[in-house]
């Protein structure tokens, strides 16, 4: 490899990794892009989903926080929660 390559990554590599990526997408996803997308619309793509994921991580904790304020902290319940927690 030249010096000029160097940390460069080849096209073989991206288009191993735009694979990887796109396996990585729910399973309508992947339906949508049966066929080859563009590298910048999968990557668009994924970042919307990263997006839904982050949003559904933070509904949850709401969620999870409305019902643990709701519970004696000595009760079985909160300690099952607090076990799934760990």
């Amino acid at each position: 490899m030249s010096s000029g390559r160097r940390g460069r990554i080849s096209d073989d590599e991206i288009n191993e990794l735009i694979s990887k990526l796109q396996a990585l997408l729910p399973e309508s996803s992947r339906r949508r892009n049966a066929s080859r997308s563009s590298a910048s619309k999968l990557l668009k793509e994924t970042c919307a989903y990263i997006k839904s994921l982050h949003q559904e991580v933070d509904d949850l904790s709401e969620r999870l926080s409305g019902l643990m304020s709701t519970m004696d902290n000595d009760s079985p319940q909160a300690e099952i929660i607090r076990s799934l927690l760990r």
